[in-house]
């Protein structure tokens, strides 16, 4: 039997427009965006200097997690009880400092749909690279400086879609997506 971790919930202060907000974004807003937001949560504590949420492309609304994405969140000793799927809407994106998306459909349905928010579009992998720390400025700022709207997402960036896989495809996500939040934290704070 192995040892599992003891479960942080993670928090859900109400929002506060005064924060910036860091919005993931996957397909259906049942996995990859569930686990980044909820560890990002986790990380950031129950008085964060930035708001969290997510959302989904293709979303059937109040949905919650799998049974996959919640074993992977809780081997890394997180709960996130109150998630329910939503999808993106024009007054998260108004609200968004940064949109950290996971695949090139991504970028491409923001760029078609909502050609506004491309500016502050970016994989979770390039945001984690790419930010400049917190102490370089605003994060309005930051993301202005990567000029996302002239990037195109490389294959590099693609972080893959659990969805349909068994446990252990759905723990890989979970692992690469926490290493990326370490590393965007690190950003953020």
């Amino acid at each position: 039997m192995t040892d599992q971790p003891s479960l942080v919930e993670a928090p859900r202060p109400p929002d506060d427009p005064s924060r910036p907000l860091v919005y993931f974004l996957c397909t259906g807003n049942a996995a990859r965006s569930v686990m980044g937001s909820a560890m990002l949560r986790v990380r950031l504590g129950p008085q964060p200097p930035v708001s969290v949420d997510s959302g989904g492309t293709h979303v059937l609304p109040g949905q919650i997690m799998s049974v996959r994405t919640r074993t992977a969140l809780e081997r890394h000793g997180i709960r996130d009880p109150f998630h329910r799927s939503r999808q993106l809407t024009a007054a998260d994106i108004e609200r968004a400092s940064v949109i950290v998306a996971m695949e090139p459909d991504h970028l491409r349905w923001i760029r078609r749909m909502h050609p506004e928010a491309a500016p502050i579009t970016a994989s979770l992998k390039r945001v984690a690279r790419d930010l400049a720390p917190a102490h370089e400025g605003s994060l309005d700022e930051r993301v202005r400086g990567l000029e996302l709207d002239r990037i195109d997402f490389e294959e590099w960036e693609e972080v893959i879609d659990p969805g349909g896989g068994e446990q252990p495809v759905f723990d890989a996500a979970a692992a690469e997506i926490s290493e990326l939040v370490d590393r965007l934290h690190r950003r953020l704070v």
